[in-house]
């Protein structure tokens, strides 16, 4: 699950994660939200739908906002944002939820610690293409400590 305040720009990180996802798209489910309710019942935003298509990856869907309920469903909440992280955790009523909730940056290695994804409106022409590089880059190392997590998992199931 990924979670930011708004829509337009959480649809992009979870379309890198299932591209780069390659074989592992069976196993993995990915899903956004927003924390806030500003955007639900939008499309992504068209100059985030724009970037994903000059790329290949078309983003579809429809907002929707984030609820505590989506804790129980999702093995890992991803936050787009150190003030979205900390509205995660607020929202969260027990240890293992909290457990849950990462920085999406914290998965790239290049990134400096607590590192936010930069909002895109504001980041001028460039702003959608620059936080979709950074997305990319994260969520390659998330793909990599999901694929870790599984192998592990299979390792004990044995």
């Amino acid at each position: 699950m990924f979670a930011a305040s708004t829509f337009g720009m959480i649809s992009t990180f979870a379309s890198a994660v299932r591209r780069d996802s390659g074989n592992s798209r069976s196993r993995i489910a990915v899903d956004s939200a927003g924390t806030g309710d500003w955007h639900v019942g939008d499309p992504p935003d068209r100059r985030a739908r724009a970037v994903g298509a000059k790329r290949g990856i078309p983003l579809s869907g429809t907002a929707r906002q984030f609820t505590s309920a989506d804790f129980a469903q999702y093995d890992h909440v991803i936050a787009m944002d150190r003030s979205n992280r900390d509205e995660l955790l607020r929202m969260a009523s027990a240890p293992a939820e909290k457990a849950k909730v990462r920085l999406l940056r914290s998965f790239d290695a290049s990134a400096p610690p607590d590192a936010d994804v930069p909002d895109p409106y504001y980041g001028g022409p460039r702003g959608f293409e620059d936080v979709f590089d950074i997305c990319e880059r994260a969520c390659k190392g998330l793909l990599t400590a999901l694929q870790r997590e599984a192998e592990a998992s299979d390792v004990k199931g044995r």
